[in-house]
């Protein structure tokens, strides 16, 4: 008994467009996948870009803390302790604007939320059915 795949043209008009209407919804699933793991990307890249910039807040509030302390010692002392707390302060801004850079690309990066890629090969798809 012969196989459908087999059957050279029994079938017709109505077998080759059940493999089209077939193809098209195997092609919709790829691309509703192809979507989801893009927005999932994406997403990861926006949460671990505001995580970021969140320490950077605190670590921006932690050096402005110290460079509070370190006027409060320079006027108190005007050596070695205004010194040292200047130092951490300025180590402290540093850390901060290295996170924030770190943020701003990942953020970047993530955004806008759309999953392009699948959106493209939508209209593709689309386009070469239509034809």
């Amino acid at each position: 008994m012969p196989t459908p795949e087999a059957e050279p043209a029994n079938g017709g008009l109505g077998a080759a467009a059940r493999q089209v209407a077939e193809h098209a919804s195997s092609l919709a699933r790829l691309e509703l996948e192809l979507a989801g793991l893009e927005l999932k990307k994406k997403v990861a890249a926006l949460g671990a870009g505001l995580g970021l910039m969140v320490g950077a807040g605190i670590l921006g509030l932690f050096g402005l803390g110290f460079l509070f302390a370190t006027v409060a010692a320079a006027f108190e002392t005007f050596l070695a302790a205004w010194l040292a707390l200047l130092i951490t302060a300025g180590i402290l801004f540093g850390a901060a604007g290295l996170l924030a850079l770190t943020a701003l690309g990942l953020l970047r990066h993530g955004t806008p939320p759309l999953p392009e890629q699948a959106i493209a090969e939508a209209r593709l798809t689309s386009e070469a059915l239509r034809r």
